[in-house]
């Protein structure tokens, strides 16, 4: 199966009919209303990037799973090249969309790397912030 394009993924949310309240209203299609569409066009960039050949290598990966080719978003990390890219692709959907895409750094915080990263990050802070040397 291969990858949604950006208009793919916005037509598929017009055929899912959500049932989606705003204000104590029915939003009927969540492409074209105010509230929602920035955010459906922010996460159509992610399907779109994936699809685009400049940007192929960031926005997709191969999956350990399947071999297939898959987004980098539902990729599991399997080295800090992996992450590396992400926040690179990151980047590019900032510039791209300059809004909230829906892709949340955050969510890496669980793969071994992050860990590492951020447990030395807290120690270097606190030695920083206790004025240790080792800092």
């Amino acid at each position: 199966m291969k990858l949604k394009n950006g208009p793919e993924y916005m037509e598929s949310l017009k055929k899912l009919h959500p049932k989606i309240y705003y204000k104590g209203k029915r939003i009927e299609d969540v492409t074209k209303h105010p509230a929602t569409a920035p955010h459906v066009r922010a996460a159509a960039m992610t399907y779109s990037l994936a699809n685009d050949t400049e940007y192929k290598d960031l926005a997709t990966a191969t999956s350990h799973l399947t071999g297939r080719t898959i987004s980098r978003f539902t990729h599991v990390h399997q080295n800090v090249e992996d992450l590396i890219k992400k926040v690179k692709l990151l980047r590019v959907l900032g510039q791209k969309t300059a809004t909230c895409f829906q892709r949340c750094v955050g969510f890496d915080g669980s793969t071994p790397p992050i860990r590492s990263f951020t447990r030395w990050m807290k120690s270097t802070a606190r030695n920083i912030w206790s004025g240790s040397k080792n800092g």
